[in-house]
């Protein structure tokens, strides 16, 4: 039997991380996905974070950062006041600052 196809872009039971960066300009919103980054733990599972941004930038800003550091871009959800961008990255002990 197989899972019926999910949305990527949609929260997982256990939920994602948040960085909300809403109402911050650019680079902000890169910045602080960066920060949770580097704060997380090493581990081998990736971790989904959505980035809630109402910079026009991120649209493109949050796909560049992943591909400078190897992490995969899901897509964007426009919602009624911000884009959320979903991210899948999978800590390092590089990423984590170790």
């Amino acid at each position: 039997m197989t899972e019926p196809a999910t949305d990527p872009t949609q929260e997982p039971p256990d939920g994602p991380l948040i960085v909300d960066a809403r109402g911050e300009r650019c680079p902000m919103p890169v910045i602080r996905l960066a920060r949770l980054v580097r704060d997380l733990p090493p581990g081998e599972a990736p971790v989904t974070v959505r980035v809630l941004a109402t910079d026009p930038a991120a649209a493109s800003d949050v796909p560049a950062w992943c591909r400078m550091r190897g992490q995969r871009f899901v897509g964007a959800q426009a919602q009624a006041d911000h884009t959320a961008y979903v991210v899948e990255v999978t800590p390092t002990p590089a990423a984590a600052g170790r």
